[in-house]
């Protein structure tokens, strides 16, 4: 094998490894987000933006945007605390 074939592999590696790497992060992203923010359905949220890896990340921007939406009538200042 050549030097050329070798840093060839090399580079595919690496970025298949970067592409899977940012698939999980953009995945994990609305879960986690709603998590920390004190959602009432975080697990759902979270579920919902795992469900995008499989339809293409059509999806995503929904459960993004359902990570940071609040409950009606819940007032914002008072979050409850996830055990």
């Amino acid at each position: 094998m050549a030097t050329i074939d070798i840093f060839a592999i090399v580079v595919l590696v690496v970025a298949v490894a970067s592409l899977v790497a940012v698939l999980v992060i953009l995945g994990m992203a609305p879960g986690y987000v709603a998590r920390r923010r004190g959602h009432p359905w975080a697990q759902a949220v979270a579920v919902a933006g795992w469900v995008t890896l499989v339809f293409g990340f059509v999806l995503w921007p929904l459960a993004f945007i359902w990570a940071y939406v609040d409950v009606p009538g819940r007032p914002a200042g008072k979050r409850e605390a996830n055990p």
